[in-house]
């Protein structure tokens, strides 16, 4: 009698690559909803065609390369994500001018660390795809062409050898390799320049200082925490300021709203990140914004990026929507 072979789940071996195929798709699209999309259309149209999967190549190999397919496709008729301070000149701590409004679909958003990262793995890989995710690197992978992009992150945070990249692009090794170099130099130093040995570490203890001294608001504090090329910016708005001094005088000018503050500690871009709520005139708090704050790995922020859109944010990450009163 011939034993029957079960048919395989076909739902759950897919599902078993969605949160790699995330962090893959949010940094070659810089978005998180449009990662969120993208996995899920490689989830459907690979359901479809796994009758026609014939195992030549492994199904994470195939996965890759639907996915692939589609950030191709998305990026084709989208305009590049952008930072704040890649739009223009920094603005004076004083304005009360936020400046322009730009629609979510220009800015390279957050992402939660358990939506793109691995529990487990090489520690050495773990932490260069921790570093991957994070906002000055997203945002820099974005100057980069589609096929660079998904080379850079194939071979250098995925760890793919030449061959199997040429393979998944339907190329050649030696236009890998090029692609690879122009990649390389196009970044420059304006993403991964910390030290390789303070990668995909979160410094608690400075997120610790940095949240006391904000809470309190104590500017002298919070201004010591700072490099001298620290920047604070509020997507959607193109507004930016630059330098500790400046800050600080925007904190206690046009931001000084948020004096009063509380603030819950989040899971983002393998940052320091937290919800912050404003006091609220009926009582208790209400959201503000989802803040990431970047780091040189050396105890000094050099970035700190307030999402101001909570009726995305605050969900997404699990922050709710109202602190009562203590």
């Amino acid at each position: 009698m011939t034993q029957m072979t079960q048919a395989p789940d076909v739902g759950a071996l897919l599902e078993g690559h969605r949160r790699e195929l995330t962090g893959y798709c949010y940094r070659l699209l810089g978005g998180s909803a449009d990662a969120d999309d993208a996995v899920q259309e490689t989830m459907i149209r690979a359901w479809r065609a796994y009758d026609r999967f014939e195992g030549r190549s492994s199904l994470r190999s195939w996965l890759y390369r639907i996915a692939t397919n589609v950030c191709f496709d998305a990026l084709a008729s989208a305009k590049r994500r952008e930072r704040p301070m890649g739009l223009g000149a920094a603005q004076p701590a004083e304005i009360e001018n936020f400046g322009q409004t730009l629609a979510e679909e220009r800015w390279v958003e957050p992402v939660a660390d358990e939506a793109v990262l691995p529990r487990e793995g090489d520690p050495a890989d773990m932490a260069v795809g921790r570093e991957s995710v994070r906002l000055a690197f997203v945002a820099a992978l974005q100057h980069l062409p589609p096929r660079q992009r998904a080379v850079l992150v194939l071979r250098e945070v995925l760890r793919w050898s030449a061959a199997e990249t040429a393979d998944l692009l339907d190329t050649s090794v030696a236009s890998v390799n090029s692609a690879l170099q122009r990649a390389r130099a196009t970044l420059g130093t304006k993403a991964l320049d910390r030290d390789a040995e303070q990668w995909g570490t979160v410094d608690d203890a400075l997120l610790q200082r940095y949240l006391d001294a904000f809470e309190r608001y104590d500017m002298e504090a919070l201004v010591e925490l700072l490099h001298q090329d620290a920047v604070l910016n509020m997507p959607p708005y193109t507004l930016w300021v630059s330098g500790p001094a400046e800050i600080a005088r925007w904190m206690l000018g046009p931001g000084h709203g948020c004096r009063g503050s509380r603030c819950l500690r989040v899971h983002a871009n393998a940052s320091m990140a937290f919800g912050q709520y404003r006091a609220s005139p009926g009582g208790g708090w209400e959201p503000w914004g989802l803040v990431v704050l970047e780091d040189d790995g050396a105890g000094r922020i050099t970035g700190i990026t307030t999402f101001l859109d909570t009726a995305t944010w605050f969900p997404r990450f699990g922050l709710p929507d109202h602190l009562p009163a203590r």
